[in-house]
């Protein structure tokens, strides 16, 4: 399986419209070469740099229906999304994305797409720690797209 975004390469510094500096929106983000049997996927964007324990959850996403092959730019900060599945709660405690701000040094922003095989059982507003245990032997493939940001500002 293979993630992708229009808004940056594997590797490369995230632009500044998808921070804590900028817009603060999500960026575009596609997938192909699933296994035929997912019936969902999942994302998180995690950035384990962060100085707190276990890192920073900037972003989780589930029960994406598997005929999707992309989340679209400037996703809502809405629980439930038609067509798309239901938005969890940021280490912020916060639904939606929160765009990387990270408080001193480069730091690295995981993007992780699970296809899974089955629905998940959860609410909207599930934390990355109740994620994880809900797709714990479900994960079917997995992919993911690194990118690095710095601010700019003081």
């Amino acid at each position: 399986m293979l993630l992708t975004s229009s808004a940056f390469p594997e590797g490369a510094e995230i632009p500044s419209c998808y921070t804590g500096e900028g817009e603060n929106v999500s960026p575009e983000l596609s997938w192909q070469d699933a296994p035929r049997q997912t019936k969902s996927f999942a994302l998180v964007v995690h950035d384990p740099d962060a100085p707190v324990s276990g890192g920073f959850t900037h972003w989780v996403l589930y029960n994406i229906p598997s005929e999707a092959g992309r989340v679209e730019e400037k996703v809502p900060a809405e629980e439930q999304l038609p067509g798309l599945g239901m938005q969890g709660k940021n280490d912020f405690g916060k639904i939606g994305y929160l765009g990387p701000a990270p408080p001193s040094g480069t730091h690295r922003y995981f993007f992780r797409l699970f296809a899974l095989d089955r629905m998940l059982d959860l609410p909207p507003g599930a934390t990355h720690k109740q994620l994880s245990a809900a797709t714990k032997g479900h994960i079917l493939a997995q992919a993911e797209l690194m990118g690095i940001y710095e601010r700019k500002a003081a």
